[in-house]
């Protein structure tokens, strides 16, 4: 078999998302054919694959393994995103993925979305990283029960790890119950700088837990990290919409794919009478994303338990049951839409 027959095989795999095949997408951006005299050898496929441990990329990884299986070959599969940047020139160049976690208010649980996101990415199998950009109000240690403080050798910040996910937060660096009482200019001075002087090593993704509304610490992450997409969090009743759609307006001024729309709040099942009661109204979350042309990741029910493992330090994620398994259906739909951005951005460059 030569490299002509292996991508012809190839062009029987369909992108589930980009509605072409993965040949013609420009997916596959390398093969090697190396036959030895006995027949035996291998074949090695490279594929321009964003989205470590998305299940769609998983299943197209699982594709092209099958396309080849009768090959009498064995099948080497590796992926990445060819970067146009030298990594000397990158912010974070051992990051695969960054992914901002926003809301246009505050109290509809952004911080506990990225917490679940973070802890169910690093549950498939991902590197993943959390930083909690919130400045003026950093939940995210007490959320994980992250009481290891980071380690410095002066010039650099190793972060601590909490359900394999490696974490940084302002509240790391005050006293507890300190206010943060800053300016614009030293609030960018502190992103820009735990950003950059934190060790995140290889990192498949970066959750970023952004402050509610469209301030200075949303513009300096905007104009300073190489965001793969955000998600938008909100609860279905009209004032939080109201306010989500400014932090839309905002990803789309400073040309960032937004991911997708998040739902909290998304209805109370009664434990005594078994009844669903609509709290906060219904539908409020879709209706959002249908409005603007986007993907709806899924809703999250009102429940005890969320509340429960963000004081205990237990993401619901980890756990069994209806809502973490609604939490489950937003992670993989995160890891979905941050693979097509990336696979679209590889065939829209070609």
């Amino acid at each position: 078999m030569n490299e002509a027959e292996v991508r012809e095989r190839l062009a029987d795999v369909q992108d589930p998302a980009l509605g072409d095949d993965i040949v013609s997408l420009g997916l596959v951006t390398d093969v090697t054919v190396d036959e030895e005299g006995d027949g035996a050898g291998e074949v090695r496929v490279s594929l321009a694959l964003g989205a470590p441990f998305s299940p769609h990329e998983s299943a197209i990884a699982e594709e092209v393994r099958a396309a080849l299986a009768d090959a009498d070959l064995d099948v080497s599969l590796s992926a990445s995103i060819p970067d146009a940047l030298d990594p000397d020139e990158q912010v974070l160049p051992g990051v695969k993925n960054v992914i901002a976690v926003a809301s246009g208010k505050g109290g509809v649980g952004k911080s506990t979305m990225a917490v679940n996101v973070a802890a169910g990415l690093s549950e498939l199998g991902a590197r993943v990283g959390l930083f909690d950009a919130d400045v003026y109000g950093p939940n995210v240690p007490r959320m994980v029960s992250a009481d290891e403080r980071p380690q410095t050798d002066g010039e650099t910040i190793v972060p601590p790890e909490r359900f394999g996910v490696k974490l940084m937060s302002m509240d790391f660096l005050t006293g507890e119950g300190d206010p943060v009482i800053w300016r614009g200019p030293m609030v960018h001075k502190i992103i820009t700088q735990l950003v950059e002087d934190v060790e995140w090593g290889e990192l498949d993704y970066l959750i970023m837990d952004l402050p509610p509304g469209t301030g200075d610490t949303q513009l300096t992450i905007l104009q300073t990290l190489p965001l793969t997409g955000a998600v938008i969090v909100t609860t279905p009743q009209g004032v939080a919409l109201d306010d989500a759609v400014k932090g839309l307006r905002m990803f789309g001024k400073h040309d960032t794919n937004v991911l997708g729309i998040a739902e909290n709040m998304a209805g109370f099942r009664c434990p005594d009478c078994g009844g669903f009661h609509e709290i906060f109204g219904s539908g409020g979350g879709k209706g959002l994303a249908q409005e603007h042309d986007l993907p709806f990741l899924g809703g999250v029910p009102l429940d005890p338990a969320v509340r429960t493992g963000g004081d205990d330090g237990e993401p619901v994620v980890l756990e069994e049951g209806e809502t973490a398994d609604a939490f489950r259906v937003i992670v993989e739909n995160v890891a979905n839409n941050a693979g097509v951005v990336r696979r679209r951005g590889v065939s829209e460059g070609r």
